[in-house]
């Protein structure tokens, strides 16, 4: 399993990073992990071809997780594609990702296309398989408007956890038991912010966490103004990990 990080910065463009995307290719498949409004770019960017991703995994519903999604969908129609894109995520997925094509632009969400679109919905601890990879949501606490997952993506024995946006829940500690690599948020350093979780608080909880690596993600400017931090690992757009 490889992971490249496409996307580590928050939703603001902290640091000039983009919004949160994760590609990992596991076994024949190549699937993205949230996918922000900047994602599409950030593909171009480090050379990840859109019309070669086969599925992408949202933790929620949030913009800069899944605002990048009209513009892959879009991207696939003006490219001929003819792959079939499988979308699986949280409860009104779907419904989410059509409103906002309508948004940008109207009438896109209806029109006839080359290649099939499906969404799956994902439900808390319970598995679904997208291609080669096991995914499993973990809901956390993370307000949406929808429900708010960690995801555990399993293919040929490794394992990728990912926090998604939350605060500190136990959850957390259940989707990176045994995980080869845990890429979890550190949005602040030590300001407690209402659904998101700050790197002080992680690290308090850091014995209870049974991954074999922690990288952390999602950093603001008052993380990354603290970089580097002895004996922790972070993110940066366009750096990859083979598990």
């Amino acid at each position: 399993m490889e992971v490249r990080f496409l996307g580590s910065g928050d939703a603001f463009g902290s640091g000039g990073r983009f919004q949160a995307c994760l590609a990992v290719r596991a076994g024949p498949d190549l699937v993205l992990v949230d996918c922000g409004a900047s994602s599409l770019v950030a593909m171009r960017r480090f050379g990840v071809d859109p019309s070669a991703v086969d599925g992408v995994v949202l933790s929620h519903l949030h913009g800069d997780h899944f605002g990048g999604l009209p513009f892959l969908v879009l991207a696939g129609q003006f490219s001929r594609r003819s792959r079939p894109l499988v979308v699986a995520g949280p409860t009104g997925t779907a419904t989410r990702v059509r409103d906002a094509m309508e948004v940008f632009f109207p009438g896109s969400s209806g029109v006839a296309r080359r290649f099939p679109l499906e969404f799956v919905e994902l439900s808390d601890r319970q598995e679904a398989r997208l291609g080669a990879m096991t995914v499993t949501p973990y809901a956390v606490v993370h307000a949406s408007g929808a429900p708010a997952f960690a995801l555990r993506l399993a293919c040929e024995g490794k394992v990728l956890a990912y926090s998604g946006d939350t605060e500190w829940t136990d959850a957390l500690v259940d989707v990176s038991a045994g995980a080869d690599l845990f890429v979890c948020e550190a949005y602040f350093y030590e300001k407690p912010v209402k659904y998101h979780l700050d790197y002080r608080t992680l690290m308090q909880h850091r014995a209870e966490l049974g991954c074999r690596r922690l990288v952390l993600t999602h950093l603001s400017e008052d993380m990354l103004a603290r970089l580097p931090l002895d004996g922790v690992e972070w993110a940066e757009d366009g750096g990859a990990l083979l598990l």
